[in-house]
């Protein structure tokens, strides 16, 4: 199983950029696919990006899309959320997830597609 730290969290305004990180350990994650998901407070851990095994595939949830690039660095075994233009609706925990599967953007979106998880960092930012 991979092992998945996530860093790069914190306070930041409304307008602000952010770049989170996703160190994987334990295996090369150049065949898994990665995706970034978000818990808000008082709501339900919410998809908002993946990534191919190549890095040559990506999806959006729409509330990020133009706004976060999700991208990968397989020599490194990093993956790496860089998030713009960033909104208070936007503060949440952020957790790195890893699926041993193909790209599917139909399941990319599930939580059930992926098989390890990272303990996540916290994104908050104010008006």
């Amino acid at each position: 199983q991979v092992q998945l730290v996530e860093s790069g969290g914190g306070l930041v305004q409304a307008g602000d950029s952010l770049r989170l990180s996703c160190a994987a350990s334990g295996r090369a994650i150049s065949n898994y696919v990665m995706g970034w998901f978000r818990q808000a407070p008082g709501k339900e851990r919410e998809f908002q990006a993946a990534i191919s095994w190549g890095g040559y595939s990506t999806r959006y949830s729409d509330s990020v899309k133009g706004r976060f690039t999700i991208s990968r660095d397989n020599a490194k075994n990093t993956v790496t959320l860089q998030m713009n233009s960033l909104k208070p609706e936007d503060t949440a925990v952020y957790y790195c997830a890893a699926g041993r599967t193909g790209f599917e953007r139909g399941s990319v979106g599930f939580q059930n597609t992926y098989d390890s998880w990272g303990q996540g960092t916290q994104v908050t930012v104010s008006s």
